[in-house]
């Protein structure tokens, strides 16, 4: 069976619940019944884009056979001919879209795609011009964060001498987070000249990103016998009170060695709530990626496994440019890209993987 004839026979299944859910939701029986009916409206939601991607690729398909027709020979009227010749290339191309998007709504939806995350930016190669980089670059995530209506609340920061981070923890919340997020984990490089350079020398320095996906308590057990918590005075902005009391608190879990510190807050209880929840996210991110490498132990290629050892972006100053390494796209957008606008390369990313999902399903011709 071939790959277009294998995504069909799927799409006849989905086509059938589709309509059964449709059917279900006019019983008045069921509208009755509050439980039932919201358990279908969300069936519904979730079958209803592949529907319209079903919809749109017939119709592009129909539009592709007419368009052949006519220049096959069997019109003779030279506007229509012309007509068709000029929308042929568009149509092809509308046909291969909404192929490709009824490919990637068949895979199984990561479950993870709808978790808030922990954002960790630290501060690599490159001494202070890589803490300034790294700060520059939380900066970007909290732009985007903000055009995308997500609350990013900050954990903790360690500042460097001149104002740059050498490590910053967020927890990011809203819709889809992880899935937009996910690809952004990596070693992300800087080529420019620094502000302490005096000869006007390029520079290349390097931060890393981790992007994990926060855990329900379901998820990670953590018991607190294998938790050591330490209270200190914070340090940096929040005033008098901040120099004064013990309210930041450190949490070391012992079998993984794992540290968080959180000194945000004002209250020590706050301040382990939220260090409680920046631990269960390394620890279930350690649990993700030990099950990703045994699947990638099989797999010559590592791309879009999130490893944080991979160089995934060079953002070059002097000319503009940002470079994502896996997927082979520049843009010549940096200013744009560093003031939050990163949406076009975010989605680049999440198509280019989500094209190689879909090999790994459908098999290498589709």
């Amino acid at each position: 069976m071939s790959i277009k004839e294998t995504v069909l026979k799927q799409l006849e299944s989905v086509v059938h619940q589709f309509r059964n859910v449709e059917e279900q939701m006019a019983d008045p029986s069921v509208i009755a019944d509050a439980k039932r009916y919201s358990g279908l409206a969300k069936q519904y939601r979730d079958l209803e884009p592949i529907i319209a991607a079903h919809r749109e690729y017939h119709e592009a398909n129909d539009d592709l056979t007419e368009y052949e027709a006519v220049l096959s020979g069997k019109n003779e009227d030279p506007e229509l001919i012309e007509m068709a010749r000029e929308a042929l290339p568009e149509t092809k191309e509308r046909v291969e879209q909404a192929f490709f998007d009824l490919q990637r709504l068949l895979l199984p939806k990561d479950p993870l795609d709808g978790n808030n995350v922990v954002l960790e930016i630290r501060a690599g190669t490159g001494g202070e011009e890589a803490a300034l980089f790294a700060q520059e670059m939380f900066r970007a995530y909290q732009r985007f964060a903000e055009t995308n209506g997500w609350k990013l609340t900050v954990s903790s920061i360690s500042e460097s001498g001149i104002g740059g981070y050498k490590e910053v923890t967020a927890v990011v919340e809203g819709n889809d987070v992880f899935s937009q997020l996910k690809y952004e984990s990596g070693t992300h490089r800087v080529q420019r000249v620094p502000k302490t350079e005096s000869q006007g020398r390029v520079h290349t320095s390097a931060i890393t990103v981790a992007i994990m996906p926060e855990a329900e308590d379901v998820d990670i057990e953590v018991k607190d016998t294998d938790l050591k918590i330490d209270t200190y005075r914070s340090s940096g902005a929040g005033g008098q009170h901040v120099n004064t009391t013990d309210s930041a608190v450190r949490i070391t879990h012992m079998p993984t060695g794992v540290v968080v510190q959180c000194q945000d807050e004002r209250s020590q209880i706050k301040n382990r709530e939220k260090a409680m929840r920046v631990l269960r996210a390394h620890l279930y991110d350690l649990k993700l990626r030990e099950q990703q490498e045994k699947i990638a132990a099989d797999r010559k290629s590592m791309v879009g496994s999130g490893d944080r050892s991979e160089k995934i972006r060079t953002y070059n100053f002097p000319q503009g440019r940002v470079t994502d390494h896996r997927i082979k796209v520049t843009l010549y957008q940096l200013n744009d890209f560093m003031n939050g606008g990163m949406k076009e390369m975010v989605e680049a990313c999440r198509s280019n993987f989500e094209a190689q999902r879909i090999k790994d399903a459908f098999g290498e011709n589709a």
